[in-house]
């Protein structure tokens, strides 16, 4: 279970993790974003969490949209960083 204070840092720091990615140049350190989203997204509020909260704050929160079938998302899709050899 997230409590109140994992889900502010969560997104805080996803926050940062857009910032520093904005302004690098170039990604060095391979699988450095995928292990870092990996993480910020563990406490990261669901549709759900930002439903209750657009209830308690509508002057801060908005309710979550509802995707329409077909419709895709930003993150409804996920490519790997580095493919794995089998058999080797």
């Amino acid at each position: 279970m997230t409590i109140p204070a994992e889900r502010t840092k969560a997104v805080v720091h996803t926050r940062e993790f857009l910032e520093m990615l904005a302004s690098a140049e170039e990604v060095t350190i391979r699988g450095l974003v995928q292990s870092v989203a990996i993480g910020l997204l563990r406490h990261y509020p669901l549709n759900v969490d930002l439903d209750v909260s657009a209830s308690a704050l509508p002057e801060i929160w908005a309710q979550p949209t509802v995707e329409r079938p077909g419709e895709q998302s930003a993150c409804a899709r996920v490519v790997p960083l580095f493919t794995t050899r089998t058999g080797e």
